[in-house]
């Protein structure tokens, strides 16, 4: 995997925590064992639950629920039928950030996540509102840098970095 040479070049990575579905496990060990480390699994990195859309894909949603898919994509309150909203995962992604900063406070980690929650995490480290996650894209595999700090104050160093995969 060339995320996984990628990072496994680098030096100060102390932890790899993802999500403990397959692909991010699977990611997750091989960027571990290029470090030498043992990965673990945070529930709070589990990607939003599309309930009964869940492998759908966009097109077939909206045309399975067509006005609960339009104010889905303009209202972050809004649920997928028997799924999880996005201010949902944002609640559930905010605390397992803050669960990570306590554990591994002043450290750098390696998060494998998914979109949503990845997005979640560049929006809480943006300060800024719910309209990102429909504004950013991230790309499959692609790597993105959120510092936070322990006074709360956080920096975004990347976004989206394909430049592994070339």
């Amino acid at each position: 995997m060339a995320a996984a040479r990628r990072l496994g070049k680098l030096t100060d990575i102390t932890a790899v925590v993802s999500s403990p579905l397959t692909r991010t496990v699977q990611t997750a060990r091989a960027v571990a064992d290029a470090l030498g480390i043992e990965p673990t699994t945070h529930d709070g990195l589990i990607e939003m639950d599309f309930g009964d859309w869940e492998g759908l894909t966009f097109a077939e949603a909206a045309r399975r629920d067509p006005e609960l898919h339009r104010r889905w994509l303009s209202d972050t309150s809004v649920e997928p039928p028997n799924g999880e909203s996005f201010d949902a995962v944002h609640r559930r992604v905010r605390r397992g950030r803050d669960d990570l900063i306590s554990r591994y406070g002043g450290s750098t980690i390696v998060v494998v996540s998914h979109v949503t929650p990845i997005k979640s995490l560049l929006r809480i480290a943006l300060d800024t509102g719910p309209s990102l996650l429909y504004r950013l894209h991230l790309d499959a595999a692609s790597m993105s840098i959120a510092e936070f700090y322990p006074d709360g104050n956080a920096s975004v160093r990347l976004v989206n970095d394909t430049s592994h995969l070339a």
